[in-house]
């Protein structure tokens, strides 16, 4: 997918009925395509048409240095489909 949505956890209230999660203690990154695709030729196309599948895999890679560096040897990218 071409963009990411954010959300964050500014609405979260604690409530056993949420979760249980406090405000800012979580947060979402979901993959999907632009808004309002499909008004625009520009954009990759959002259609399905009937007999086609859809699979998307989103894979988010986070690492921590605590010395500061970047560790080059991770890959850009994720797996690819088969």
């Amino acid at each position: 997918q071409p963009a990411v949505q954010f959300y964050s956890g500014n609405f979260l209230d604690g409530a056993d009925e949420n979760g249980g999660y406090a405000q800012y203690s979580g947060l979402c990154l979901e993959t999907q395509h632009y808004p309002d695709s499909p008004n625009h030729n520009n954009f990759p196309s959002v259609i399905l048409k009937p007999g086609e599948t859809y699979r998307h895999i989103t894979v988010h890679k986070f690492q921590l240095d605590v010395f500061g560096g970047v560790d080059s040897s991770l890959p850009a990218n994720g797996p690819s489909l088969p």
